[in-house]
């Protein structure tokens, strides 16, 4: 079997992980559950994870030249490492539409734009869970709702930083750092 036989099997099977991951994700983070159900939850996560980390290194050790394929599979290492952007390739079904294939030029500009739009607007959604996770039960924190997070988000994407919220453990400034590098990327 190839590298490419692989991932036509597997496309669907770990795009549908991707979301179960994100909804796991963003379940455990906005209802904070405890006992048997967040057990469930997070065993949910793990193994959706775990179901991208196999893939993944099934993947590595089918290229002929992994030295290559690593360079040029950056995306699905992203997707190791955050499981909830795997969606994102979804989003390449959108352009199949007449619509977004006139002349090649608006159909590149079209995929661009689209693609654009989803990942920044994904990349807001989990910098909100992700922010909201490590903030909330935090002494001292001002982020301790979700409409509270994704406003964080929106103002530090932006790179605006209005300074109303901000985070004040390590991780959650270790999210901010990541969000305003992507805001930067997304301006350029």
């Amino acid at each position: 079997m190839n590298d490419e036989r692989w991932q036509k099997i597997t496309q669907w099977p770990l795009t549908i992980a991707g979301v179960i991951f994100l909804i796991t994700y963003t379940v455990h983070v906005l209802f904070d559950y405890h006992g048997h159900f967040a057990v469930l939850i997070v065993s949910i996560i793990v193994t959706a994870w775990l179901f991208l980390v196999v893939d993944y290194l099934v993947r590595f050790s089918l290229a002929a030249d992994r030295g290559h394929w690593f360079r040029t599979h950056i995306f699905d290492l992203l997707a190791v490492l955050l499981p909830a952007v795997r969606p994102l390739r979804t989003l390449r079904l959108i352009t199949l539409f007449p619509v977004f294939q006139r002349t090649t030029g608006e159909a590149l500009r079209s995929r661009v734009s689209i693609y654009l739009a989803g990942s920044i607007c994904l990349l807001l959604y989990l910098a909100s869970l992700a922010v909201l996770q490590s903030e909330r039960f935090a002494p001292g924190a001002n982020i301790r709702t979700f409409g509270d997070a994704l406003w964080w988000s929106v103002v530090t994407l932006g790179t605006v930083g209005y300074g109303d919220y901000y985070p004040v453990t390590t991780p959650g400034r270790l999210v901010a750092v990541a969000l305003m590098a992507g805001g930067i990327a997304s301006w350029v």
